[in-house]
């Protein structure tokens, strides 16, 4: 009897130990929306910030806080504060915005955080504006160069299974301000979308030019889409789901590949 007991009450204990864990693994997220700039400063940023707090308020996945002057930077993205975050979105951040440590952020990161940024977060923390430190550019996987005029391009789908892009397709055709930047870096990143064609200049030469793409950061993962210009393309659902899915992977919601040198749809590399 004592025996029957005993293996009921184990049984009761492991069975709580997993729906524990279970639970903890789908308890809702806390992200810190970061908005602030010092350079160019884009119109779609309120839209942004209304997207993302809609988003998450319609998921139930995570919650956000915005921390959106230098004096919330100052306040709220020290080592002590960033505790309470799984992770943080730069939405169309630009130039260097302060945060009291770069590297202790950096290294929050790859402690197993989440970043995820959207279009201009490539134009931020540009190692001239920090004595040469290249630690952010590296992080976020590029940097930006230039762009031209707004145009549409038919994005290639370099992967077909990530949640960030299995809903688009073979390509997807967006009009928005397209970003191309210093290196290809398609060795040490897993690439998600990139266009044949220099865009939207004159003259275009063709070749590899990365659009979006993710991959692990120590124990962190990190997803960037160089799309969210404009207004319009915040307000799209097609580029909701886009960032959506990367937000979810970047929080372990949801699994997807990010093996660096993802090769280019219709190439011979494997």
């Amino acid at each position: 009897m004592n025996r029957i007991f005993t293996l009921a009450v184990a049984s009761i204990m492991a069975a709580t130990i997993v729906s524990t864990a279970e639970s903890a693994s789908k308890e809702k997220k806390h992200l810190l929306v970061v908005t602030h700039t010092t350079g160019f400063r884009h119109s779609s940023i309120p839209t942004a910030e209304k997207v993302l707090g809609e988003m998450a308020a319609k998921t139930g996945a995570f919650d956000v806080d915005y921390c959106r002057n230098d004096v919330d930077v100052r306040n709220m993205m020290t080592t002590e504060v960033l505790k309470k975050y799984d992770g943080v979105i730069f939405a169309n951040t630009t130039g260097n915005l302060g945060i009291p440590d770069l590297r202790a952020f950096l290294d929050w990161l790859k402690a197993g955080k989440g970043f995820i940024g959207m279009h201009s977060a490539t134009d931020t923390y540009h190692p001239d504006s920090v004595g040469g430190d290249r630690g952010y550019v590296e992080m976020i996987g590029a940097e930006f160069k230039t762009h031209d005029k707004q145009c549409e391009i038919e994005a290639r789908n370099n992967d077909l299974k990530n949640p960030a892009t299995k809903h688009l397709g073979a390509s997807w055709k967006i009009l928005d301000e397209i970003y191309l930047f210093k290196e290809n870096t398609r060795p040490t990143t897993h690439v998600l979308l990139s266009t044949s064609s220099a865009p939207c200049v004159d003259n275009p030469q063709s070749g590899d030019y990365m659009v979006a793409w993710c991959h692990d950061y120590g124990k962190g993962r990190v997803f960037y889409t160089s799309l969210g210009h404009r207004e319009d393309v915040w307000e799209n659902p097609v580029y909701q789901e886009h960032i959506l899915g990367g937000i979810k992977w970047v929080l372990r919601l949801t699994k997807g590949n990010a093996k660096p040198n993802n090769p280019i749809p219709g190439s011979a590399s494997k």
